[in-house]
């Protein structure tokens, strides 16, 4: 890997909800896993890609989830 930056992973993930209260999937075998990504910015790419593509149905959402902050929860970068 040629890019020396520090890496800070990010899922993209989404799927149907059972209400539009919570954050409780439907069906997590029909889960969409989007990918994963090196930054924020590419994420917010695909995040933003998949959710126009779901606009017509309410209970479809996707979420960018902070994988560097799980994998190193003593890390104190809060920026993206």
């Amino acid at each position: 890997m040629s890019d020396t930056s520090q890496q800070l992973l990010h899922l993209v993930i989404g799927g149907e909800l059972t209400s539009l209260e919570t954050i409780t999937f439907k069906d997590l075998d029909r889960l969409d896993i989007v990918g994963v990504f090196p930054n924020y910015a590419s994420a917010y790419t695909a995040w933003k890609a998949k959710a126009q593509q779901t606009v017509d149905n309410a209970h479809m959402r996707y979420f960018i989830v902070h994988l560097h902050r799980l994998l190193d929860p003593t890390s104190d970068d809060k920026s993206n």
